[in-house]
Parts: structure tokens; sequence; C-alpha cells
């Protein structure tokens, strides 16, 4: 078997490099900086745990270099270095980032502290209730950011490392120490082009990998002693539920874990299948994969193979140990002969059903080798693995620093169940991109201790929904089950809800996991990437872009008591923008944009679309038993959303491996919106036009026919908008189903059997909505656990004025401490109350 090999280029462009007898500098490009101190002037050339690519740029950067006053002087046209030339000093190295606005700190000496460092993410959320403290990530306020690769181990190809290590070694590539400790610095100087450094660390880097589209859809993990009857129980009620799942995550109990006799330690570490609870784990795995599920298994590789494990005898000759001498072959990392019977051990595993491994290494950083973390040599070992024989790699793990992005798909951890906890989620989700590690997935739900809280759970499933990887979890306690149906109604139906609409989502979410994988742009970003001198940007930490459509804001507090509802602070970009399912407009026109607060009840959640927004879904109702179907749907529902012309290009391909993504593979259907009509109330509707052209590409990866059902939302309902939608299918009209939704204000038209081969195209007169403000603040006013006077007096005043109503309601504002709770004649009205009334009114001013 041929081991794959991890793709370098270390070698840095000879013309972007000035170089003395112990120091040298590469421009790698006008705004990456590479700086390294050697006292031996042996530089490293390799590629390094992080560091994969020096020489990434298409042309040779721009910059000039001077020697005055003994100073060096290296100008590009994003920075401005000096240098003494002399050991690394604060004194006698520094680096101007030119441009920077809104920051007096944007000059780099050595050795400073990054203080302006918007941050990265953590190893682990292990234990942690709420927040803990993140890396550093490459971007920052004041314009700059250092990542230090000095301590890295170094990749060599497998001849050269056995030549190092005096051992044979059967892998292309392998990890060893450096031959020098000098400094090895980046310097990250993009002023506040964070997209832009974000990319150029990928590229330094090496990229993010194209996921399995399996991975996209719900998990289910549970740490639970399963039976594969119990098991298969769950996947059927999941399945009559009509809840889908893509990913059965099997925790540790698959493997001996109470049956080990302990004089061979704990059963923490295992490789044979436990016959009690899964008497035939093929035919188990198999029945999974005839559900439409993959299986991860859990693996805590700490204490090697030992002499009761199935594969032991095997692993022990390879290692030159007497398998009936009982001696334990020790885990090491640093033995290429070990890690070869390793990978054989799990092989065997695999060839019984596995389809990837759950990495769940907790025992700190140290092997025999100096500076090689073992949960990044495990990560880095078992993804390129994983890729043999040409399939599609796949590893779930902890991150282990800069570079882990290479190695989807991370496991945070074990976390605390508190809304400290999910608070702390968005934030930390998001935040991770800045070190380009973009694949995270949560325990949906928070894992232990904590307390149970319905809200809580329903609101955490929410935000599984609008997270990269969605995977249910939690401990063993009879009290803390995941399913929905162990809650009451009103949780249950939002935790239904939120199942489904991930499932929904695949189409979305597969198109953006091409573009993490080409273009470098996380499927979550924070949101002052796009918006870098806008204060306001920074202050929604909770908020995030999901894709290139959506904004989402999910929410992380309880309700409060007095409206029914919960809040999510929120800040919107300037333009016109739309509740993803409501249809609502919300108008962010100053400059700086709009913050305001967004009330939503369990059903609800803030998601909002751009104008123009066009978001692909695929439909449930045609799985018909096979709910868990990745497969490139036959029936798909486009959302789009009014009010500006936008595009889209669906991405789909044929399911072989494009962890490196091959054009060839790809399927494309593109999509645009020619928004011609009016915003409701100010002129006649003009014609809009949304086209689907042919699919592009690899034409055989999709359905030959498609089913679309094309919904505009947050439209006017008017006599030509229903009856007079023009559609055709290569210029010749056909025939459609036309709906309109007066909850979600959409316009919905289903045109059957389309060839991909064909243009489908809808013409209709459009109008934004009339915004339903009124009625809205009615339902919040309905729901109000305040005296029905106060309703009454309250619901007058809107319908009279309108958004002038709320200065009177203010008068009446009250807390409810200081509100009478049994006076009739009582006028006083919640706070709550007031601001949840007031997002309706004031959405469109």
């Amino acid at each position: 078997m041929t081991f794959p090999k991890l793709k370098t280029n270390p070698g840095m462009n000879p013309a972007a490099v000035i170089q003395g007898d112990r120091w040298r500098i590469g421009i790698l490009t006008e705004s990456l900086i590479r700086l390294e101190w050697q006292e031996n002037g042996h530089f490293e050339d390799h590629a390094t745990q992080m560091v994969v690519d020096r020489d990434f740029a298409e042309e040779t950067p721009h910059f000039t270099q001077t020697i005055r006053d003994g100073l060096l002087i290296v100008d590009t046209p994003a920075l401005r270095l000096t240098y003494d030339m002399q050991p690394f000093s604060k004194e006698g190295l520094s680096i101007v980032v030119k441009g920077v606005a809104n920051s007096q700190m944007n000059t780099w000496h050595y050795g400073d502290v990054q203080r302006g460092n918007l941050r990265g993410t953590a190893r682990t959320l292990d234990e942690v209730n709420g927040e803990t403290k993140l890396g550093l990530g490459v971007i920052s306020h004041d314009g700059w950011a250092v990542i230090d690769d000095s301590a890295s181990n170094i990749i060599v190809d497998g001849a050269e490392a056995a030549e190092v290590k005096g051992e044979a070694n059967p892998f292309g590539t392998w990890v060893v120490p450096r031959d020098n400790d000098g400094t090895d610095l980046y310097f990250f100087g993009y002023g506040h082009r964070f997209v832009e450094a974000v990319q150029d660390f990928y590229r330094l880097t090496g990229p993010t990998p194209l996921l399995p589209r399996f991975a996209l859809g719900n998990w289910w993990s549970r740490y639970h002693r399963y039976t594969e009857a119990e098991y298969l129980k769950l996947v059927d009620r999941f399945e009559q539920e009509g809840l889908p799942f893509t990913t059965a995550v099997i925790d540790m109990d698959w493997h001996l874990v109470d049956d080990v006799d302990p004089k061979y330690g704990s059963g923490w570490t295992g490789y044979t299948w436990n016959r009690k609870f899964f008497p035939d784990p093929e035919r188990f795995q198999r029945t999974l994969h005839e559900h439409g599920l993959k299986t991860t298994l859990n693996v805590h590789p700490r204490d090697g193979i030992r002499a009761f494990e199935d594969g032991y005898e095997a692993v022990a000759e390879a290692m030159g140990i007497d398998p009936k001498s009982g001696e334990p072959v020790e885990f090491d990392l640093t033995s290429p002969r070990f890690m070869d019977a390793y990978f054989n051990l799990h092989h065997n595993l695999e060839n019984m059903g596995t389809d990837f491994w759950w990495l769940d290494w907790q025992q700190g950083g140290v092997t025999r080798q100096k500076g090689l973390d073992p949960l990044w040599m495990l990560n880095h070992m078992h993804y390129l693995d994983s890729g043999r024989e040409d399939r599609w790699p796949l590893t779930f793990s902890r991150y282990a620093g800069p570079g882990s992005h290479r190695y989807p798909v991370g496991f945070s951890g074990d976390t605390v169940v508190t809304w400290e906890s999910l608070k702390f989620q968005p934030y930390f989700t998001s935040t991770a991109s800045n070190i380009g590690y973009g694949w995270w997935s949560h325990d949906i739900g928070g894992h232990m201790f904590g307390y149970r809280d319905e809200e809580l759970e329903a609101r955490w499933y929410q935000l599984g929904t609008f997270s990269p990887i969605n995977r249910l979890h939690s401990t063993d306690s009879p009290f803390n089950g995941k399913e929905p149906w162990n809650f009451h109604a009103e949780t249950r139906n939002a935790m239904d809800k939120a199942l489904r609409l991930r499932h929904m989502l695949l189409p979305y979410l597969y198109a953006m996991n091409w573009r993490a994988a080409a273009e470098g742009r996380p499927l979550v970003e924070p949101m002052y990437w796009q918006s870098p001198e806008n204060a306001n940007a920074y202050g929604v930490e909770q908020e995030f872009r999901f894709g290139t459509e959506l904004i989402v804001a999910p929410i992380v507090t309880p309700a409060d008591r007095d409206v029914q509802m919960a809040k999510a602070d929120v800040w919107l970009p300037q333009g016109t923008w739309f509740d993803f399912f409501t249809g609502r407009r919300y108008e962010a026109r100053p400059a700086a944009g709009r913050k305001f607060e967004v009330w939503r009840g369990l059903d609800g959640m803030p998601v909002f679309a751009k104008a123009g927004g066009i978001v692909p879904l695929q439909t449930l109702d045609e799985l018909n038993g096979r709910e868990n179907s990745v497969a490139n749907p036959a029936h798909l529902d486009v959302l789009v959303f009014p009010g500006a012309s936008g595009a889209f290009a669906l991405k789909e391909d044929d399911g072989t491996n494009q962890a490196r993504p091959d054009e060839s593979a790809l399927a494309v259907t593109a999509m645009n919106l020619a928004w011609g009509g009016e915003v409701a109330g100010e002129g006649e509707p003009g014609e809009s036009r949304f086209v689907i052209a042919p699919v592009s590409g690899n034409r055989a990866a999709v359905p030959e026919f498609r089913t679309w059902t094309v919904t505009f939302r947050g439209v006017a309902r008017n006599d030509s908008s229903v009856t007079g939608p023009t559609v055709t299918v290569d210029g010749k009209p056909v025939e459609a189903q036309v709906s309109y939704d007066a909850e979600s204000l959409s316009l919905t038209v289903t045109v059957s059997d389309v060839p991909v081969s064909a243009e489908l195209a809808i013409a209709a007169k459009l109008a934004i909505a009339d915004d339903p403000s009124v009625e809205d603040a009615f339902r919040v006013l309905y729901d109000a656990q305040i005296d029905y006077l106060t309703k009454e007096r309250a619901y007058g005043l809107i319908r009279e004025s309108g958004a002038g109503a709320l200065g009177a309601l203010h008068t009446l504002e009250s807390t409810a401490s200081d509100r009478p709770r049994h006076d009739f004649d009582d006028s006083h009205m919640p706070s709550a109350v007031i601001q949840a009334i007031a997002e309706p009114l004031l959405r469109t001013m």
C-alpha cells in the first residue's frame, strides 16, 4: 500500500529572499513576511507542521531594499520593514503596516504583545462552562499579527526520516525535529484586509479540504452503552419521526471496557468489539449503511495494543514481540514501525464497515520526539491514511494548532449544559475562522453537568442548524437524552423543525463547502470580515455570516416571561434584508448599518437573507423512506429574496473523492435574479426575471430531470403575480403550479420534470410586500402576559399611529418590580413588551 503524502512546496522564491549570514527575510507576499534568525546560519527549507507552501504568489512580490546608516529598509506597497541586521530585538526590528485606519498601534516591534489580535480558536471546550481563552489569529485591530513557527517539527520524505531515525520507514513522508533552535516568524501585515489575510494563511499552510456531502447533515452521538438492537431501534424511530440523520457516531462502548482484566489496565483504550452488545459488528454497520448512515467509532489510543485485543498477535509480531509473552505494544507515534502496525489494525476494523475515526485524544501534548504534539500527529497521520486508495479522507478530532484545518472535522469537546456555554459557542465558532479553522463540530445541546432547560435545548438545536457541523451529543445520563421526543410538545416541535431544516440546507451547504475549499472562505465568518472599518461589526459577537447569502443571530438567552419571547441583539450592514422564514423586510439605510433587538418565540430564530439572495434547499417529501439520503436531489426548493438582482452557483459533484476539488467532477447550476420590481407603495411593479441555467460541467453527477419549486419570499400578492408569471423551458411556455402564502409573504412557482440540460425562466411583475407591522405588533400583544386593558389601549395607539405610538407606550413603561399585578385599571407596560413591539413597527423605518 502506498501511504498518501501531504502536498508541499516549501521553498521560498529566491527572487524574494534577502539574507545575511545568520538572518533571512522572505517576502512571501507584499503583506506576508517570513523572519528567520539562526545562530548556525542553517535555515529551514522543509515544510513544517504548520507551513507547507512558501512560494504561492503568482509573481514575485514588489519590494525595494535599501541599506542606510546600518539599517536594512524593505518597502512593499503594504509594509515598511526596518532591521539592524543583528539578533532580533525590539529596538532593532520593526514593521510599519501602511493604511491602517483607527489604530495608533500599526507599528510592530519584535516581541510586542498582540493586544489588538482578534484571536483564533482553542484546543478544546472540555468541561468549559461559558468562555475559554482563545489562541491567536492572523488578523488584528492594529493591522498586524505574528505566528511563531520556531518550535514546529519538519515534514520530510520517508527515506530521509529513516536516515534520521535509523528505522525503516514505510510512509511517504514523516515528521522529524528541526536541527536548529532559532527563530522562525510569519508576520501578517494585511491591515484590515481580513479576508485576504486568511486566504493567504491558507496558501501558506494548505487549503481546507472539501468535506464529503454526508458530513454536512445531522450527526447522532451519545456517550451511552448502546446494544445493536437499541441503536437500530433508535434509527428506526428517527425515520418514523421523519428526522434525517447522515452520520452515526458510536462512542467508546463499542469496544471492551469493563470486561478488561485489570492486569492490562483500564478499558479506556480498546480495539476489540464488545460482542455482548454487538454480536455481529459487520451486520450492525452494514444495516446502518442500508439506512443511509455513515459510521464513526470513538478511539482513545493512549494505552497501545494489549494482549486481550483481537489484533494483538499481528501487531506484536510486527513489532518483534513474542505474542505468547503478553507484553503490551506501547503506543509510540514517533515509531514508523509501530504506526504501520497501528494502521493495519485500524484497516482491519474498517473492513468491517467503519467509515472514519473519532480520535478522542485527551492525554496531553508529549511524545518521545521534542516538540511533537501527539494530537497533531494523530490528526496528520490518520487524515492521510484515511485518503489511501483514493478514498475521500476524513477525521474527527480536536484542534492541534495553526494548520489543523487541513484535518477536518474538529471535535470541540465535552461542554457543560448551561446558557453560558450556548452563548459562547457562536463567538467561538466564527472567531476560529480567523485562524482558518472552519469546520468545528460542537456537542449540540451540551454534553454534561449543567441542568435541564427545555428552552435552552431548543435554542441549541437552532444554533446547530446553522453551525458548520451539526452533531447532537450528550453524556450517559437517563435525564440527558437528546432525542426530541424526550421533550414537551413546543420544544419537540422546535427541535424537529431545526433538524429537518438542516437536511434541507444540504444543497446550499455543499456549495459553501466548495467555496471554502476552492476560495478560502469558511462557511461561518465574523461580521467584521466584510465590514472592517465599521465599529458596529465588532460588537455583535454572537452574530455571524453563514455563507454568501445569510446572516444568523442565534438566540442565546432565556425568554422574557412578560413577552413570552427571547431576544437577540442584531446588527445588519447597510442594505435591505429579509427574514429568512417570514419574508419580513428590514431596512438598514445608514452607512453604518443598523442595530436593533429581534424578538422570537421558541419556534423562531433570527436569520436574515440579503436582498437578491438565493438559497437552494432540497425538499424532504421526495425522500419517501430514504430520509437520510445525501444524493443530489431531483426536487429543489429555491428561496429567492427580492429587492436587488442576485446570482448563485449551485455546486454538486459525483461523490467521488474531491478532498482536493477537481473541477472536472463539478456540476454547476447557475441561478440569476434580474430584479425589476418595486418596493411596495413606491411605484408600479416592474417585471423581474429568475433564470436557472442548464447544468454545466459534469452533468452526469445530477439527475437527468428536476422539479423546481421557486419561492419568492417577501413579495406582495397581486393578480399579476399569482396568475401571471410566465414560465418557459428553453424559451417555450410550460405549465406551472402557482400559489401564494400570506403568512410568509411568499409566491411559489413549481415546475416539474425540467431537463437539467435546459434553461428554466420565470418572469413576473413583483413588488416587495407591504410590511404587516400592525398585525405583527398585535401578535406580540396577544401573547404578552399583561392585563387586557393595557393591551387594548396599546393596540389602539398602534392602529392609530403605527411607529408613532412608541412614544406613548414608553410613558407607560414599568419594570416587573414596580408593577402591581392585581390592579385591573393599571396601564403600566413592561419594558420587554414595548421593545418587542418596537421591532415590527421600526423594521422598515
